[in-house]
């Protein structure tokens, strides 16, 4: 199995995201990330979708998606040519002898803290699912009290932009 990020542009309706998932869930694949967003157009949402299946099945399913009345375009997104981030809190606990470690520990991975309490601070980190898997371990002999990550979220480089090539042809075709 191989992990693959595809970038689903939706009408912003609701029910959308529920017909979505049913269809992965009635393959019996398993979603490890999702995010939905609405984009630069207020009528049209991204579904960032994250899963490890084969190639064919993936097909499959990306054909069955695109019948949906709702989806406008699907695009997978391969990580050399995309911007990929997760987004991670993690509530660590730092008492007065270990705040300072827990602190030089958060600046070595460019995170920020955003909350400070007498036993705890709060940590925001943005990055690849890597480099925040590696943030988390080397939090957890701290003690992580709390911990809540995003799904990723990812954009195709550079100046092209699929939402508008989708919308000059909703457009055409309206």
């Amino acid at each position: 199995m191989s992990r693959h990020t595809l970038s689903v542009l939706v009408e912003n309706k609701p029910g959308i995201l529920a017909r979505v998932a049913s269809l992965f869930s009635r393959r019996g694949f398993n979603i490890d990330s999702l995010a939905v967003g609405t984009t630069e157009h207020p009528d049209i949402s991204r579904m960032t979708i994250v899963v490890n299946v084969e190639e064919l099945p993936l097909e499959q399913v990306t054909k069955q998606l695109n019948k949906l009345v709702n989806v406008i375009k699907i695009v997978e997104l391969d990580p050399s040519a995309s911007v990929q981030r997760e987004l991670v809190l993690i509530k660590v606990r730092a008492d007065s002898e270990t705040r300072s470690q827990v602190l030089e520990t958060v600046q070595l991975f460019r995170a920020k803290v955003v909350d400070v309490a007498t036993d705890a601070v709060t940590v925001e980190a943005t990055g690849s699912r890597d480099k925040l898997e590696a943030l988390i371990r080397v939090l957890e002999p701290f003690g992580i009290k709390e911990l809540v990550q995003s799904g990723m979220v990812a954009i195709g480089r550079g100046a092209r932009s699929i939402t508008d090539r989708s919308l000059r042809a909703i457009e055409r075709s309206a």
